[in-house]
Protein backbone atom coordinates (compact mmCIF):
# COMPACT_ATOMS: atom_id res chain seq x y z
CA UNK A 1 0.00 0.00 0.00
CA UNK A 2 1.43 3.02 -0.77
CA UNK A 3 1.76 5.60 1.78
CA UNK A 4 4.07 8.15 0.55
CA UNK A 5 2.06 11.92 0.78
CA UNK A 6 2.65 12.56 -2.86
CA UNK A 7 -0.06 13.14 -4.84
CA UNK A 8 -1.22 10.08 -7.19
CA UNK A 9 -1.46 10.79 -10.49
CA UNK A 10 -5.29 12.39 -11.07
CA UNK A 11 -5.03 13.70 -7.52
CA UNK A 12 -7.46 16.47 -6.50
CA UNK A 13 -5.29 19.13 -4.73
CA UNK A 14 -7.52 20.19 -1.51
CA UNK A 15 -4.84 21.90 0.52
CA UNK A 16 -0.62 22.18 -0.18
CA UNK A 17 -0.18 25.14 1.71
CA UNK A 18 0.92 26.86 -1.21
CA UNK A 19 -1.58 29.71 -0.44
CA UNK A 20 -2.23 31.72 2.48
CA UNK A 21 -5.76 31.31 2.84
CA UNK A 22 -7.93 28.19 2.29
CA UNK A 23 -9.48 29.42 -0.95
CA UNK A 24 -10.82 25.55 -2.15
CA UNK A 25 -12.86 25.28 1.34
CA UNK A 26 -15.94 27.07 3.05
CA UNK A 27 -17.48 26.98 6.12
CA UNK A 28 -20.71 25.42 7.05
CA UNK A 29 -23.22 28.53 6.20
CA UNK A 30 -21.20 28.69 3.14
CA UNK A 31 -18.66 31.37 3.62
CA UNK A 32 -15.23 31.75 3.00
CA UNK A 33 -12.92 29.25 4.90
CA UNK A 34 -11.07 31.44 7.76
CA UNK A 35 -8.68 29.04 9.35
CA UNK A 36 -4.94 30.39 9.50
CA UNK A 37 -2.84 29.09 7.05
CA UNK A 38 1.18 29.00 7.61
CA UNK A 39 4.35 27.46 6.68
CA UNK A 40 2.31 25.35 4.45
CA UNK A 41 -0.02 24.30 7.27
CA UNK A 42 -3.71 25.26 8.21
CA UNK A 43 -4.19 25.45 12.02
CA UNK A 44 -7.88 24.63 13.32
CA UNK A 45 -10.13 27.92 13.59
CA UNK A 46 -13.12 28.39 14.37
CA UNK A 47 -15.85 26.22 12.56
CA UNK A 48 -15.87 23.33 10.72
CA UNK A 49 -14.66 23.48 7.06
CA UNK A 50 -15.61 21.33 4.06
CA UNK A 51 -13.82 21.48 0.92
CA UNK A 52 -15.72 22.77 -2.21
CA UNK A 53 -14.64 19.62 -3.85
CA UNK A 54 -17.58 16.83 -3.43
CA UNK A 55 -17.05 13.22 -3.88
CA UNK A 56 -18.58 9.44 -3.96
CA UNK A 57 -15.94 6.91 -4.01
CA UNK A 58 -12.49 8.29 -3.47
CA UNK A 59 -8.58 7.38 -2.11
CA UNK A 60 -7.94 10.65 0.02
CA UNK A 61 -4.90 11.49 1.80
CA UNK A 62 -3.90 13.74 4.43
CA UNK A 63 -1.73 14.65 7.45
CA UNK A 64 -2.39 16.05 10.94
CA UNK A 65 -0.74 16.92 14.25
CA UNK A 66 -2.22 17.05 17.58
CA UNK A 67 -0.81 19.20 20.06
CA UNK A 68 1.11 18.10 23.03
CA UNK A 69 -2.14 18.98 25.87
CA UNK A 70 -0.82 16.61 29.01
CA UNK A 71 -3.47 18.27 31.02
CA UNK A 72 -6.36 17.41 29.15
CA UNK A 73 -7.99 14.40 29.24
CA UNK A 74 -10.15 12.19 26.99
CA UNK A 75 -12.07 13.99 24.39
CA UNK A 76 -10.14 17.63 25.23
CA UNK A 77 -7.05 16.08 24.32
CA UNK A 78 -6.30 17.12 20.52
CA UNK A 79 -10.01 16.75 19.16
CA UNK A 80 -10.78 17.20 15.53
CA UNK A 81 -11.89 14.66 13.28
CA UNK A 82 -12.05 14.18 9.39
CA UNK A 83 -15.97 13.92 7.74
CA UNK A 84 -15.64 11.63 5.13
CA UNK A 85 -18.28 13.11 2.67
CA UNK A 86 -19.37 14.85 5.08
CA UNK A 87 -21.61 11.99 6.96
CA UNK A 88 -18.48 9.76 8.47
CA UNK A 89 -16.29 11.15 10.91
CA UNK A 90 -12.63 9.56 11.87
CA UNK A 91 -11.65 10.59 14.71
CA UNK A 92 -8.55 12.83 15.48
CA UNK A 93 -7.44 13.04 18.86
CA UNK A 94 -4.09 12.51 20.86
CA UNK A 95 -4.76 8.75 21.57
CA UNK A 96 -0.63 7.68 21.98
CA UNK A 97 0.21 4.94 23.53
CA UNK A 98 -3.61 3.56 24.65
CA UNK A 99 -3.08 -0.17 24.58
CA UNK A 100 -6.73 -0.94 23.50
CA UNK A 101 -8.30 2.34 22.00
CA UNK A 102 -11.97 2.33 21.94
CA UNK A 103 -14.67 3.73 19.57
CA UNK A 104 -13.96 7.46 20.51
CA UNK A 105 -10.11 7.34 20.15
CA UNK A 106 -7.62 8.69 17.44
CA UNK A 107 -8.62 6.62 14.45
CA UNK A 108 -11.82 5.56 15.22
CA UNK A 109 -15.10 5.75 12.85
CA UNK A 110 -16.80 7.84 15.79
CA UNK A 111 -19.05 5.72 18.16
CA UNK A 112 -19.20 3.27 15.19
CA UNK A 113 -15.90 1.27 15.12
CA UNK A 114 -12.67 1.27 17.25
CA UNK A 115 -9.04 1.12 15.28
CA UNK A 116 -7.74 -2.93 15.02
CA UNK A 117 -4.50 -1.39 16.77
CA UNK A 118 -3.17 2.08 18.11
CA UNK A 119 -0.98 3.57 15.31
CA UNK A 120 -0.39 6.73 16.82
CA UNK A 121 2.44 8.46 16.89
CA UNK A 122 3.43 10.95 19.68
CA UNK A 123 1.73 14.27 20.03
CA UNK A 124 3.82 16.91 17.82
CA UNK A 125 4.62 14.91 15.51
CA UNK A 126 3.09 14.25 11.97
CA UNK A 127 0.40 11.43 11.25
CA UNK A 128 -1.29 10.30 8.40
CA UNK A 129 -4.89 9.04 6.85
CA UNK A 130 -5.09 7.05 3.40
CA UNK A 131 -8.44 6.65 3.28
CA UNK A 132 -10.01 4.03 0.99
CA UNK A 133 -14.00 5.49 0.66
CA UNK A 134 -16.63 3.48 -1.62
CA UNK A 135 -20.04 5.21 -0.95
CA UNK A 136 -23.30 4.21 0.23
CA UNK A 137 -25.47 2.71 -2.66
CA UNK A 138 -29.17 3.58 -3.06
CA UNK A 139 -31.86 2.93 -5.73
CA UNK A 140 -34.07 4.93 -7.50
CA UNK A 141 -36.47 5.35 -4.03
CA UNK A 142 -33.53 6.50 -2.14
CA UNK A 143 -33.35 3.53 -0.30
CA UNK A 144 -29.97 2.03 0.73
CA UNK A 145 -28.88 -1.03 -1.32
CA UNK A 146 -25.39 -1.16 -0.35
CA UNK A 147 -24.07 0.62 3.01
CA UNK A 148 -20.51 2.53 2.85
CA UNK A 149 -17.64 1.11 3.11
CA UNK A 150 -14.12 2.42 4.51
CA UNK A 151 -10.74 1.11 4.42
CA UNK A 152 -8.76 3.47 6.42
CA UNK A 153 -4.48 3.11 6.79
CA UNK A 154 -2.82 5.51 10.14
CA UNK A 155 0.78 5.81 9.37
CA UNK A 156 0.83 3.12 6.87
CA UNK A 157 -1.13 0.54 9.02
CA UNK A 158 -4.41 -1.15 8.49
CA UNK A 159 -6.53 0.64 11.23
CA UNK A 160 -9.90 -0.45 9.55
CA UNK A 161 -10.64 -3.16 6.96
CA UNK A 162 -13.42 -2.59 4.58
CA UNK A 163 -15.46 -1.42 7.25
CA UNK A 164 -19.53 -1.53 6.72
CA UNK A 165 -20.28 1.63 8.48
CA UNK A 166 -23.52 1.43 9.92
CA UNK A 167 -24.65 5.12 8.68
CA UNK A 168 -23.34 8.60 8.90
CA UNK A 169 -21.86 9.66 12.43
CA UNK A 170 -22.91 11.98 14.76
CA UNK A 171 -22.53 15.71 13.71
CA UNK A 172 -22.86 14.62 10.04
CA UNK A 173 -23.52 17.10 7.57
CA UNK A 174 -26.48 15.14 6.28
CA UNK A 175 -27.95 11.72 5.91
CA UNK A 176 -28.73 12.36 2.17
CA UNK A 177 -26.04 9.09 1.90
CA UNK A 178 -26.21 8.52 -2.20
CA UNK A 179 -25.24 11.98 -2.59
CA UNK A 180 -21.72 13.21 -3.48
CA UNK A 181 -20.37 15.23 -0.63
CA UNK A 182 -17.14 16.76 0.79
CA UNK A 183 -14.45 16.05 2.75
CA UNK A 184 -15.03 18.20 6.12
CA UNK A 185 -12.71 18.97 8.89
CA UNK A 186 -14.12 19.15 12.71
CA UNK A 187 -13.37 22.16 14.89
CA UNK A 188 -13.68 20.84 18.38
CA UNK A 189 -11.58 23.61 20.16
CA UNK A 190 -8.00 22.37 19.88
CA UNK A 191 -5.77 23.86 17.87
CA UNK A 192 -5.53 20.46 15.16
CA UNK A 193 -2.63 21.24 12.15
CA UNK A 194 -3.55 19.95 8.97
CA UNK A 195 -1.70 19.85 5.65
CA UNK A 196 -1.38 18.13 2.22
CA UNK A 197 -4.71 17.02 1.51
CA UNK A 198 -5.60 15.36 -1.82
CA UNK A 199 -8.42 12.94 -3.13
CA UNK A 200 -8.65 10.45 -6.00
CA UNK A 201 -11.53 10.55 -7.61
CA UNK A 202 -12.36 6.07 -7.95
CA UNK A 203 -14.45 4.84 -10.57
CA UNK A 204 -17.92 3.76 -9.63
CA UNK A 205 -17.52 0.12 -11.08
CA UNK A 206 -15.51 -2.16 -13.09
CA UNK A 207 -15.99 -3.21 -16.86
CA UNK A 208 -18.84 -6.25 -16.98
CA UNK A 209 -17.41 -7.54 -19.38
CA UNK A 210 -14.02 -10.44 -19.81
CA UNK A 211 -11.44 -9.34 -22.68
CA UNK A 212 -9.68 -12.42 -23.62
CA UNK A 213 -6.95 -10.09 -24.95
Amino acid sequence: MRISGEPLPGAVILFDGKTKTMKDWHHRDGSPATWPVSDGVVTVGRGDILSNEVFRDAYIHLEFRVPNMPEAKGQAKGNSGVYVQGRYEIQVLDSYGYARPGKGDCGAIYDQFAPLVNACLPPGEWQTYDIIFRAARVNEAGKVIEPARLTVLQNGIVIHNNVIVKGPTGGALDHDVGAPGPLLLQDHGNPVQYRNIWLVHLPLEGSPYYDPR
